[in-house]
């Protein structure tokens, strides 16, 4: 597929910094694909909406315009600004002296019975049910009376206003105190206009204090009616007009928490059986469970687990095999995940390898040392596949979107960079950064004491360190990704 640059906002003009609350956190799109939900660190959420008006199903349009929609294959939907509202604030707990942020970590879409659009966002410790309803502001506007007036008319009405009867002939005492000498003609009528939609957000449930180490992930069930949200160790289920229950279907913790050997990285409900979910984990091992099975879903049903990869090993080898993100196929079918190095299409199928590896970091092995001196080797990227299920993208370092297609000769891909003026020369050096706090990266003992020798071949990297591509989004009917490359949003179409 050719793929061409479709929109973007907020970009920001060379040399102008970035706002660090401004940096996208996360995206996703509806299921009907109208809405896309944008979240950043600042805890603001903003909502952009297709510009050709809402989805309708083609059963309900006319022949002469669906044959007329077959004709026009290259048409890509538009966005434009709805709303935004502040989801989260920084918060402070005073028990654990631990601060708070509030960096949108996940946004999910919920089912929408009527016309308002539900949306749960999270930061690291706190889930927020949001309502956002369209509204039609109003506005009354004075308005002359016409002077065409039929002379029978306006001698009844100036009857009627002079005597101060109704229609059942009684007089009104207030008549009296209007003024008796003004024609109907110059009355003033009142007319409501209405105004351009705006929308209303109402924060309608908020689902705390169920996890103690930090929320990594959310994911809405099939049934319209729960949903799960994962820490490092725990996976609970929600009702979602339950707020102050949860059930905790997955714990991982130990007794003893030295024995710790991974940890849950990523969760997702099966987007057809909504008893089936997936949760990916630190050493690369994606399992399938079901909730019909027991209450606490120790036992997986399927295990699926990279084969060809237990040659040789390293002190990098499980960092980078931990999963950063997975989804499922449109039919429930195939799980595409990513880690640090690979982007992998598995087979619910066939659970000893995957069905197709994509490389996307491989020129970057031989830098694993400086990658981890620096702790991009801890970036975790997002991932992405349409709707047919038969084409991915994620990202990669340098602002790189890259786009992959199912079948023979597509191991290459296509590579994008993410801004309207792709011939951009990259900046080739990275700054080292403070390393991220983690349970994951405390278990596998990734503590460093004392001074960090940071390596001074960083300017040999042959990409950006400090331009990354980490969160995207794929339209699900539309060959068109969202992408985010710090604080701006741009879209894609093919």
């Amino acid at each position: 597929m050719e793929w061409n640059f479709s929109q973007v906002f907020g970009e920001r003009a060379p040399g102008e910094d970035v706002e660090e609350v401004d940096i996208i956190t996360a995206m996703g799109f509806d299921a009907s694909g109208d809405y896309l939900a944008v979240g950043d660190r600042g805890g603001r959420v903003v909502i952009f909406e297709r510009k050709d008006g809402k989805h309708t199903s083609n059963q309900y349009q006319p022949r002469t315009k669906l044959e007329k929609l077959d004709f026009t294959p290259t048409w890509n939907p538009e966005f434009q600004y709805k709303t935004e509202f502040q989801s989260h604030e920084p918060e402070f707990d005073y028990l654990k002296s631990l601060e708070i942020e509030e960096k949108i970590n996940k946004v999910r879409w919920c089912a929408t019975p009527n016309g308002s659009l539900f949306i749960l966002s999270t930061n690291n410790k706190t889930i927020k049910l949001w309502k956002v309803k369209e509204r039609k502001v109003k506005k009354v506007k004075e308005m002359d009376s016409s002077p065409y007036v039929s002379s029978e008319n306006a001698l009844l009405a100036e009857k009627s206003f002079m005597t101060g009867q109704d229609s059942n002939g009684h007089h009104s005492d207030w008549t009296d105190k209007m003024g008796k000498n003004m024609s109907p003609t110059q009355y003033q009528h009142d007319e409501i206009v209405d105004m351009e939609d705006t929308a209303q957000t109402r924060c309608r449930k908020a689902y705390a204090h169920a996890h103690e180490f930090n929320i990594n992930s959310i994911s809405t069930n099939s049934d319209c009616e729960t949903f799960i949200s994962a820490d490092d160790l725990r996976i609970n289920l929600w009702n979602l007009e339950i707020s102050g229950q949860c059930f905790n279907i997955i714990d991982m913790k130990p007794s003893n928490m030295e024995d710790l050997t991974e940890v849950i990285t990523i969760a997702e409900f099966h987007p057809i059986h909504c008893n089936f979910l997936a949760y990916g984990s630190s050493r690369g091992f994606i399992r399938l469970v079901d909730m019909r099975q027991s209450a606490l879903c120790d036992h997986s049903a399927i295990i699926l687990e990279d084969g060809g990869s237990r040659g040789s090993k390293s002190f990098f080898t499980e960092i980078v095999a931990s999963i950063s993100d997975m989804k499922f196929s449109k039919d429930g079918r195939y799980i595409l995940s990513r880690d640090y190095m690979n982007l992998k299409l598995w087979d619910m199928h066939m659970d000893s390898s995957p069905v197709a590896i994509y490389k996307i970091h491989e020129n970057l092995r031989p830098k694993l040392c400086e990658l981890y001196d620096n702790d991009c080797i801890f970036d975790k990227f997002a991932c992405c596949l349409s709707g047919d299920g038969m084409h991915y993208a994620t990202g990669s370092y340098s602002n790189h979107l890259r786009i992959f297609s199912h079948g023979a000769g597509s191991d290459e891909g296509i590579t994008i960079e993410a801004s309207k003026h792709p011939v951009r020369k990259p900046v080739l050096h990275a700054a080292p950064r403070t390393r991220r706090s983690s349970l994951s990266n405390l278990t596998r003992g990734f503590y460093r004491h004392g001074n960090d020798n940071s390596s001074s071949g960083n300017n040999d990297f042959s990409c950006n360190l400090n331009s990354k591509l980490l969160h995207l989004a794929w339209h699900p009917e539309k060959n068109l990704i969202a992408c985010a490359a710090g604080n701006s949003l741009f879209m894609y179409h093919a």
